[in-house]
């Protein structure tokens, strides 16, 4: 039976879709099926934005129509009957999980107690303890502990069981005295402080509001929050000077003049980001205008309404946001202040929920998130001009998993954040021509490469491409690692760290793995990158290499020294390459687990493993898989990705003094941020080893 945990507050906007989604990512991480359920939704005909959000989340594989129990209509049709239906529902979703994250109803339709009393009985018949959710906003700490008594009484009164309490939206100054405050009464209690950006409105939700037209400008920047909203009816000298990042500007459709001044402020350096432009009263720019601003290529969205200036503002000033999956920088920002405020293993001993022995993909991912968020490093991200990176930044830097440095042009490179709106605002950015840097770094790569003829003059024209100069940053100790290659070959970026960062004391070749993360554990294959056709040297490199790699991320290694030829029965040039590589690993580090030459089945099924080699201690358990070639560890990756389901993460590089890590070009920004998380946390483990020879 999984382990079901109801989220319920007395009120509406107490932002517990904050509290359901860090709740849901903190289960994600701990068991291995995790589900979802909206016992009642908000509507019939409009889909539960809560729920979508909810199921958008990584770890949920389940559709939007069974994760509803019941309707409003429904339940006021007959009660009774709605929660017979939700109960049944119910089941089924809990059958098919380890845990069920249920996130009661929202104050949309009925109010008061009786609503807090018919969820207290949904969870009661679910059998479900509450997590219970109150509004810390505009109140001070003795009215929230007073709602929440009050709470916990109407639910008590119907049985349901109230496990642990977080208070929302408080104010910055408030958090941690009601925290003990709530604490006090002996139950597990927490207090989240108020984010203005979560309840901020995007255009897109604006534009709806207003019934508005996109008459210009990126259909994408529709989904920037809104910080702040002006009535541009004064003269544009006077407007400019209340401009401020995030901003959406109401002014009447015949004004050109304030449009066009907007747009250039816009465009301009110096002058704030806007989020957009709301044009009202029903006019629309004339002919010769509207030329002049497709002219421009300006990429701000302009909203056309019919409404009146001051219908316009009533609305915009009225309409709440709300916490989506559209907004990644929303469900980043909603996370952290989950993980920062909330104990996550407190609050799992409180629901009694115990951790499985597998490790699935995604408890593996957020397994590196935690570690490199442990112990931050420095990492440098060259392609600053790629969305993915941006993106990707914003990601890192608001769930605090690394410092980063970015390269490129710095107005440039945070003009288009804040167009996209991201918070890069953490993030250092360097420009790769910037003489200060370039002369420095020459005179230290012509050193380097003084053997090879390099001269000063011939390094300054060198350094300034991307990947040499993250790389002298890493090589200098301006950051810890560097992650590139969204934009870049394979090559281009790696070549630099072979020329400057080179091999680690012990290790003569730089080689790849990747993570292959199956549905119940991680395994780690090699090389799958970068060594065409390694020598017997280089295969017992490889296994040591790899065999560190597996340790850095908590796997046991367990080395096969693959072939297509088990244990003494075969022969031939490539068999023997294996045999003496495995003997060689043995001669070097007897400590290890190893065997080979050995096939893939007899490595990784027991029942293979107990006919071909019964007495093996790794035969049918092996963890790391050392490939012969370069053509079998590339095809037998992406044919376990492709027919498992296997997430890839990689490649990771491997045996280098430094760590230098290269993306793919179709990385997607989950990649990214799990790549700099791994760049961090072997950064971690060379300070370790540093540390230990001193």
């Amino acid at each position: 039976m999984a382990r079901s945990i109801y989220v319920a507050s007395p009120e509406g906007d107490t932002g517990k879709s904050t509290v359901a989604l860090g709740l849901l990512d903190l289960l994600a991480r701990t068991v291995q099926r995790v589900g979802v359920f909206r016992p009642v939704a908000r509507s019939s005909e409009k889909r539960d934005y809560v729920l979508e959000l909810l199921l958008e989340h990584d770890g949920v594989d389940l559709s939007y129509d069974e994760c509803v129990g019941a309707t409003y209509e429904e339940v006021h049709a007959d009660a009774e009957a709605a929660l017979s239906r939700i109960v049944q529902r119910f089941h089924a979703v809990e059958r098919r999980c380890d845990a069920v994250v249920v996130v009661g109803t929202d104050y949309a339709d009925v109010t008061g107690p009786t609503e807090l009393a018919y969820n207290a009985r949904i969870a009661a018949n679910l059998g479900a303890p509450v997590v219970l959710v109150v509004n810390g906003d505009r109140r001070t700490p003795a009215d929230i502990e007073q709602v929440v008594d009050v709470s916990v009484q109407e639910l008590d009164a119907n049985h349901a069981h109230v496990a642990a309490v977080v208070a929302n939206r408080c104010s910055a100054q408030s958090v941690d005295v009601v925290r003990r405050l709530l604490q006090s009464a002996g139950r597990p209690a927490w207090a989240l402080p108020e984010s203005p950006l979560l309840s901020a409105p995007t255009m897109g939700q604006l534009s709806e509001a207003v019934g508005g037209t996109l008459i210009s400008g990126d259909p994408e920047l529709l989904g920037r929050e809104v910080l702040d909203m002006l009535v541009g009816a004064m003269e544009i000298e006077h407007l400019l000077g209340r401009l401020s990042d995030g901003a959406v500007i109401m002014t009447p459709g015949d004004r050109a003049d304030i449009l066009l001044g907007l747009l250039l402020a816009h465009q301009a350096d110096g002058f704030p980001t806007l989020a957009g432009i709301i044009l009202n009263g029903g006019f629309r720019p004339a002919k010769t205008i509207q030329r002049l601003v497709d002219g421009l290529g300006s990429k701000l969205p302009i909203i056309a309404t019919d409404m009146g200036t001051f219908r316009t503002a009533s609305t915009v000033a009225s309409t709440r946001g709300r916490l989506s999956a559209d907004s990644q920088r929303k469900v980043d920002l909603a996370l952290s202040l989950f993980e920062r405020h909330v104990d996550g293993h407190a609050l799992l001993a409180a629901l009694d929920v115990a951790k499985p022995d597998v490790v699935t993909p995604l408890m593996f991912e957020y397994g590196l998130l935690d570690r490199a968020r442990s112990d931050r490093r420095h990492i440098v991200l060259p392609e600053g001009n790629d969305d993915r990176i941006l993106r990707a930044a914003s990601t890192l830097l608001e769930r605090g998993v690394a410092d980063l440095t970015i390269l490129g042009d710095e107005a440039a490179i945070r003009a288009r954040a804040a167009e996209l709106g991201l918070a890069i605002e953490g993030a250092q950015v360097i420009d790769p021509h910037d003489p200060q840097y370039v002369d420095r770094f020459a005179a230290e790569y012509a050193q380097i490469r003084a053997h090879k003829g390099m001269t000063v003059e011939r390094a300054r024209e060198i350094v300034p491409s991307v990947s040499y100069f993250g790389t002298m940053m890493v090589h200098l100790g301006l950051a810890d690692g560097m992650v590139s290659g969204a934009l870049h070959t394979t090559a281009h970026t790696i070549k630099p760290s072979f020329e400057i960062i080179k091999t680690a004391p012990g290790t003569s070749n730089v080689s790849s793995a990747f993570l292959m993360c199956l549905e119940d554990r991680v395994l780690v294959y090699a090389d799958c990158a970068v060594i065409p056709d390694p020598t017997a040297e280089q295969l017992a490199d490889i296994a040591i290499s790899s065999a560190a790699t597996a340790e850095q991320f908590g796997i046991e290694p367990r080395i096969a020294m693959l072939s297509y030829s088990t244990g003494e029965s075969g022969s031939g040039a490539d068999v023997d390459k294996v045999r003496a590589a495995t003997a060689l690993v043995r001669e070097r580090r007897p400590d290890l687990s190893i065997e080979g030459p050995i096939q893939y089945d007899a490595a990784v099924d027991a029942s293979v493993a107990k006919t071909k080699m019964p007495d093996s201690a790794v035969a049918g358990r092996a963890t790391v898989f050392v490939f012969p070639d370069l053509n079998t560890g590339n095809n037998t990756y992406k044919a376990v990705q492709r027919s498992a389901g296997a997430v890839a993460i990689g490649p990771v590089l491997q045996g280098l003094r430094k760590p230098v890590n290269d993306l793919s070009r179709g990385a997607l920004v989950q990649d990214i941020v799990n790549t700099v998380a791994i760049t961090a946390i072997q950064a971690q483990a060379q300070t370790a080893r540093e540390e230990g020879q001193a």
